[in-house]
């Protein structure tokens, strides 16, 4: 019941906080490993969050895990989401509205538990296309807000936090990431939703 309410009850990635301001925290995360879904998400019907199902079946979250051991994995929060390189449009092509066109592909993260310290130490996946990968400590300016993280939102928190940033005299050094810290059930206004932007 407590999920519905927006209580966070799995392991948050550990960060210090540098900065806070009435507009926003720098936060410095330490190193963690991550696994990654890259896709195009007319693969899932248009659905931006399809990589979601492809994650949770390798930490065993929907049944069995499917990674090689087999080992259950815990659930952490938050859910990255990220816009990533376009991907070239391949045939056939249904509708076209023009040639060369481009689509962008969406690169969705799940933080595996602070226990994995390597890449190596993570259970291999049984699907491709999910990938495992380290990051280095990594320096952000985050803004929380609640409620559903529709684009139009995200858009509005990005483009506001991005100024703030620049006034501040941070250097914004990468696209910003969607960070996600509820289930889908969560009610709306008890969702926790963040904007991380790569800063120096």
């Amino acid at each position: 019941m407590g999920m519905v309410f927006g209580k966070i009850s799995v392991e948050t990635p550990k960060h210090e906080v540098v900065q806070s301001t009435n507009d926003y925290e720098i936060r410095k995360y330490e190193p963690s490993v991550i696994a990654q879904v890259t896709y195009d998400p007319s693969q899932f019907r248009g659905n931006k969050d399809g990589g979601f199902t492809l994650l949770a079946n390798y930490i065993g979250a929907l049944g069995n895990p499917q990674n090689t051991k087999p080992e259950k994995i815990a659930m952490t929060a938050p859910v990255i989401t990220k816009a990533s390189e376009k991907i070239a449009m391949t045939a056939p092509v249904v509708t076209q509205s023009g040639g060369g066109e481009e689509k962008k592909a969406v690169t969705m993260q799940f933080l595996l538990p602070a226990k994995y310290r390597k890449a190596e130490e993570a259970p291999r996946p049984v699907d491709e296309r999910v990938v495992i990968t380290e990051e280095g400590e990594r320096k952000y300016g985050v803004v929380r807000f609640g409620g559903v993280a529709t684009e139009q939102v995200v858009e509005v928190k990005v483009e506001k936090l991005k100024k703030s940033l620049e006034r501040d005299g941070y250097k914004v050094v990468g696209e910003f990431l969607l960070a996600r810290y509820n289930p889908p059930w969560t009610l709306p206004a008890f969702r926790i939703n963040e904007v991380m932007i790569p800063v120096e």
